[in-house]
């Protein structure tokens, strides 16, 4: 796991959520407590986040969103594209970098290694050095609760930035819905 950020999704139900903590990280400095990490791609119908360095994100994001516009926003098609594109260039596939991304449908974690790869449960991913600590935030307030998506995604980010040391509360949400 690499020292980057927090990103967490959530699918229920046809509904759904991405967050993100803004905090940005030099070594053992912070550099910023605002960033956001995530976005809203083709036309505000696919949600996406990212965990690793900004220049790669903005390089990444943007060439997720051609792809997208490419495939007219089929979420499938474009992340298997998308990560073979990422894989095949040399300097991009050596980030430490992640991205999730997500529609009402599906969801995936992508990698510059190639792997696109759909959670076992289909409605619960996380990435970043605080990745763990809000899948299993995440995991139990699912279990437990009744809580909107939105909310426990809200949640289980505020439990992950008292925990890791490269998180922070300062959280970013977007929201889906069929």
């Amino acid at each position: 796991m690499f020292e980057a950020t927090t990103i967490l999704a959530y699918l229920k139900e046809g509904k759904a959520v991405i967050g993100g903590d803004g905090q940005v990280t030099f070594g053992n400095s912070i550099l910023k407590s605002n960033a956001v990490k995530i976005r809203k791609l083709y036309e505000g119908k696919i949600l996406a986040g990212f965990a690793g360095s900004t220049a790669d994100a903005f390089t990444l994001f943007d060439m997720f969103e051609n792809i997208l516009a490419n495939k007219k926003g089929d979420l499938l098609k474009s992340v298997v594209d998308f990560s073979k594109e990422w894989r095949k260039d040399k300097a991009l596939r050596r980030l430490e970098a992640m991205m999730i991304a997500l529609d009402t449908k599906k969801l995936f974690i992508l990698t510059g290694s190639g792997d696109v790869v759909e959670p076992e449960d289909g409605m619960l991913a996380a990435i970043g050095s605080g990745g763990n600590f809000a899948i299993s935030a995440a995991r139990a307030l699912a279990r437990h609760t009744k809580m909107e998506p939105r909310k426990l995604v809200e949640e289980s980010l505020k439990i992950a930035g008292e925990l890791c040391i490269y998180t922070n509360q300062n959280i970013s949400i977007l929201t889906l819905e069929q």
